[in-house]
């Protein structure tokens, strides 16, 4: 039996559709990439050259263009802080694991700097952060699987000196370039790790 013209041929509309909802996505993430780390409905369509209610037609309101964002950001979350040299000394590992956390940090810095600005506001976003801080102590340990022996207070201290919120602070606040943070990362490390 011939297939009927209607199952052959793309519905042009559900593609403009699909071109239109892609357009809101990637304005989105370009705006928070390039520092609008609070962008309107407005702006996004501004952006995307949709119409405002295209944007709402898509998305039920922005906590969900924002966790979709998330969605598109994630593999390539992923790839980065679970990729990396994880062999040698542990000394090495530190240093390792350091220069991978910045690479992840700088790359999507913007983004983590929007939950973070936003996630009072958006339950979405606190999640996904929460999940986030969970995977990033898991894949810790995989770098470093000593810390897992050290007593509670000094564990938690590796955790906030391997944070975003401590690079930023050390990027932003205190100015410092990306060797330089790295180099207080690791001492910092080194400190608690091997002196424990």
């Amino acid at each position: 039996m011939a297939k009927t013209l209607a199952t052959t041929v793309p519905d042009g509309r559900r593609l403009r559709s699909e071109r239109s909802k892609q357009a809101i996505i990637d304005a989105m993430m370009d705006m928070i990439s390039e520092g609008n780390l609070m962008p309107t409905a407005r702006q996004v369509s501004e952006r995307a050259g949709v119409g405002i209610r295209s944007v709402f037609r898509h998305f039920e309101d922005m906590e969900n263009l924002f966790s979709l964002c998330d969605d598109a950001r994630r593999q390539s979350y992923e790839e980065i802080f679970l990729s990396g040299n994880r062999e040698g000394t542990l000394s090495e590992r530190i240093v390792h694991a350091a220069e991978q956390h910045a690479k992840g940090y700088e790359l999507h810095g913007n983004i983590t700097r929007v939950t973070l600005a936003q996630r009072w506001r958006y339950k979405i976003l606190r999640q996904n952060y929460a999940r986030y801080q969970r995977g990033l102590r898991k894949d810790l340990e995989n770098w470093l699987p000593e810390i897992t022996h050290l007593d509670t207070t000094t564990r938690e201290a590796i955790d906030a000196v391997a944070s975003f919120e401590f690079w930023n602070r050390l990027r932003e606040d205190q100015g410092l370039s990306k060797n330089s943070a790295i180099n207080v990362v690791v001492e910092v490390l080194k400190g608690l790790i091997i002196k424990s």
